[in-house]
């Protein structure tokens, strides 16, 4: 068993990596929205104590199921700022699971320039695999992103990695096929 982790701001790319990640190893890709879309039907993820409850549960299910089974491997993303503790130790908790099992763990952080993260969030892509971003508005949208990045920090600092098996990339420059090759032959997936 293996697991991808792949982290970083809003519109960097981390859903369209996985999918290509995916299409190149086999591993099963679990994108941070695949839950939260039907939660947002009911509950609002971001702010709903019982939306946060249910989206956590969703994907510790699947989290144990996968690591549990056969699979070749699974790729997970995560939006993941390093100034929130929780989100940080939720990270740790998935990654303890799956090597609690001896599966082979890593995780990727992507990074790029906003400007093209800016493009990026309103993608054809994105917005088809994300109705509540598609519902947002587009210039809302645009508004949410900076947002999140006034009060997040989403860049790791030198000395700070979340496992050893850690690789930061630049894709502001890169397609997600290029990136997806990377990780594959950097990790030997």
């Amino acid at each position: 068993m293996k697991l991808v982790i792949i982290i970083g701001p809003g519109a960097v790319g981390k859903m369209t990596v996985g999918q290509e990640l995916s299409n190149i190893t086999d591993f099963k890709l679990l994108h941070n929205h695949l839950f939260m879309e039907p939660i947002h039907n009911f509950f609002d993820v971001f702010i709903s104590a019982e939306g946060q409850r249910l989206n956590t549960l969703f994907k510790q299910e699947i989290f144990e199921a996968v690591v549990n089974s056969d699979l070749p491997g699974m790729i997970y993303t995560s939006a993941m700022p390093f100034n929130k503790p929780p989100t940080v130790e939720y990270i740790k908790s998935v990654i303890e699971l799956f090597e609690s099992k001896n599966a082979f763990v890593c995780v990727v952080e992507l990074y790029a320039d906003l400007k093209v993260r800016l493009e990026r969030n309103i993608t054809e892509n994105r917005l088809l695999n994300k109705p509540s971003k598609r519902n947002f508005g587009l210039e809302r949208l645009q508004e949410h992103l900076c947002k999140m990045d006034s009060m997040y920090r989403y860049k790791a600092n030198e000395d700070e990695t979340l496992h050893e098996n850690y690789l930061k990339i630049d894709n502001t420059n890169l397609s997600p096929n290029e990136v997806a090759i990377k990780i594959k032959k950097v990790f030997a997936l």
